[in-house]
């Protein structure tokens, strides 16, 4: 597998492609804070080489006064690859409409990339490039114990292959542990009441859903991992000690100080739990989709 890359400037936008929006759904309450949209694209692109865990790349319009021809952002595919009526390939990516604050000036400005698809509409065109990434791979061995976690929009890669597994590989998972973690249930997606799309695994013996909010979701405390965590804390490390357990990650990247802090307590030391990281990450069973 290749390096990762981290920064948005290192990725190849030389070859472009059109999508058709053919849908935009909003799947987060009218009640929550955040929007969230799914959009379903047609990718004029037969060949789209798409892999599970992958991130296509939107290319929105830029700011001409700054010189800017496009405005690059990554987003990850939100399930399977299928192909629609026209025979072209249909994908599925989750956004949130995003602002930001300018740390000279104090003022709220909205982001360019997310409202641009948020306000996209079913026939509208957009430019992709990628996709890009390391794709998530379902392990190797049969009865492997799979433990997900993911934040916000992270959970849009985990749709995909919690549903590649039950439909493609089921002999591939031995235990199926999916942490989820949002500022307040409004916010948790395809895990709500508008839309749960992973109702369809709770009747499964191997699959557990746990979910990690913040106590106050209004003072912007962060994520509840660590009682998410540390409720499961013993059987957890347990799991992580077996050579047959991967773990996947997928969020935002201040995820990983915030995980190695909450598995720290959880080792009873640092060192001990970089020790047991290092070990999970040496045999390609520790994998990260962080942005």
């Amino acid at each position: 597998m290749t390096q990762a890359r981290t920064r948005l400037a290192d990725y190849d936008t030389a070859q472009t492609y059109t999508a058709t929006v053919v849908a935009s759904e909003r799947i987060t309450a009218d009640t929550a804070d955040a929007e969230v949209r799914e959009l379903v694209l047609d990718v004029d692109r037969p060949d789209f080489p798409y892999k599970l865990g992958q991130s296509i790349g939107v290319l929105a319009p830029g700011q001409a006064a700054f010189g800017q021809e496009h405005h690059f952002r990554l987003y990850s595919v939100a399930d399977l690859p299928e192909l629609g009526p026209a025979g072209r390939p249909r994908i599925k990516i989750c956004v949130r409409r995003c602002s930001y604050i300018d740390h000279h000036s104090g003022e709220e400005y909205p982001g360019i990339a997310s409202n641009y698809l948020c306000d996209l509409r079913p026939d509208d065109t957009l430019q992709l490039a990628g996709p890009y990434g390391l794709a998530f791979e379902p392990p190797p061995e049969n009865a492997a114990n799979i433990i997900l976690i993911g934040t916000g929009t992270g959970i849009a890669p985990f749709r995909a292959f919690v549903k590649h597994l039950y439909a493609e590989c089921r002999e591939k998972v031995g235990r199926l542990w999916l942490f989820y973690g949002a500022r307040s249930g409004l916010e948790l997606l395809y895990m709500n009441d508008h839309r749960n799309d992973f109702t369809q695994y709770y009747d499964e013996a191997t699959f557990e859903a746990f979910t990690a909010l913040s106590p106050r979701p209004n003072w912007a405390d962060p994520i509840g991992w660590d009682q998410a965590i540390a409720e499961r804390g013993e059987e957890l490390w347990n799991l992580l000690a077996d050579i047959r357990t991967y773990v996947y990650v997928a969020g935002l990247e201040p995820m990983r100080d915030e995980l190695d802090k909450i598995f720290s307590t959880l080792a009873g030391h640092p060192d001990r739990w970089q020790r047991r990281k290092a070990e999970l990450m040496a045999g390609g069973r520790w994998v990260e989709l962080l942005y």
